[in-house]
């Protein structure tokens, strides 16, 4: 039995921000469509009259056939790409599948005219055929890596890596690295308490670095070792701006170094050094937030970084921006 749902892309949530338009397509990747309409059309009140506008935008006459045994009827076609802000392709119907050319010059318009424009996972061959990658870096799902290169080898592709933010260009890994691209995409618009919001409802990590790998090469936790680091976790979190050295989280989750720096990095995904630099990087963020006037002195010692000097230098380092800067255009 096929299901017919009817996606009406002229239905815009009633707000003033950003338009956010999601191809639709035959053959459509129902998981990474549904990631973006999860994370830019659904409903926030909560957010204020700013919050985006979505739409779904028919790259193909109807129906379409979708993943999953469904058939999508869209009412609007690619003329409303002319007026998004923001035009994510999900995952394409296949790596190595042609897109229309119609799609190609109006991916190309609107990102001349200064939109975003965004691929999740498989949706990177429509970008590269578009010429929008040529010369940057740019990331796909592993397993699409070497059908990318060679095809497109002035991309510099990244498979290692979970999403890439070139501006106004941006690429993200396989399908659940589409998340993080898209909560990635409103911290950048909105600051981090929206995007820690977003991420509560969707019951996610808040954040993962784009740099962090797609994938560990080893055995994932056992429960009980999860559920042993589990207080340490909420430990360190709660006293994120003093000195955090390994000796001592190792004594305190009552292993020897070596096997906690092991153990740490299988439940984690990344290091105890690297988890630490990211959670008091998101602590310098919510502080430069929540006050428009604070001492960055007073904000590098709360998220531990000792001085102002080395705020600055972790900032620019991570996300190519000073503290002032950040403070304000999201404070």
């Amino acid at each position: 039995m096929t299901t017919i749902v009817e996606i009406m892309p002229d239905h815009i949530s009633p707000t003033h921000g950003p338009r956010v338009a999601v191809l639709a397509y035959d053959g459509l990747c129902t998981f990474e469509f549904g990631v973006a309409y999860e994370v830019f059309g659904l409903p926030r009140p909560e957010m204020g009259p700013g919050w985006y506008r979505y739409q779904v935008v028919a790259v193909e006459d109807g129906p379409l056939r979708a993943a999953g045994g469904l058939t999508v009827m869209a009412s609007g076609g690619l003329d409303h790409l002319g007026e998004a802000d923001l035009i994510v392709v999900p995952g394409w119907r296949a790596i190595d599948a042609l897109a229309p050319e119609e799609l190609l010059q109006a991916l190309r318009d609107a990102n001349q005219r200064g939109a975003r424009v965004m691929s999740l996972c498989s949706g990177i061959t429509v970008l590269a055929q578009a010429g929008l990658l040529s010369g940057l870096k740019a990331t796909t799902h592993w397993r699409y890596a070497a059908s990318i290169t060679a095809r497109f080898p002035d991309i510099d592709l990244d498979p290692s890596v979970l999403y890439v933010d070139n501006g106004s260009v941006l690429t993200a890994a396989g399908s659940a690295a589409g998340i993080d691209l898209c909560l990635h995409v409103v911290r950048r618009d909105f600051g981090t308490e929206a995007a820690n919001s977003v991420a509560r409802r969707l019951v996610v990590p808040p954040h993962r670095e784009g740099g962090q790998a797609q994938f560990i090469p080893g055995p994932v936790a056992r429960d009980h070792q999860k559920e042993r680091l589990s207080p340490l976790f909420d430990w360190m979190r709660e006293n994120i701006g003093s000195d955090l050295p390994l000796t001592m989280l190792a004594k305190r989750a009552g292993m020897s170094l070596r096997s906690f720096q092991r153990r740490f990095e299988e439940a984690a995904g990344v290091s105890p050094g690297e988890w630490i630099a990211m959670t008091r990087l998101r602590e310098a963020q919510r502080l430069l937030e929540a006050d428009a006037r604070g001492d960055l002195e007073e904000v590098a010692r709360v998220a531990g970084y000792g001085s102002a000097a080395n705020l600055r230098h972790h900032f620019r380092t991570r996300l190519g921006i000073s503290p002032a800067a950040y403070r304000r255009q999201f404070a």
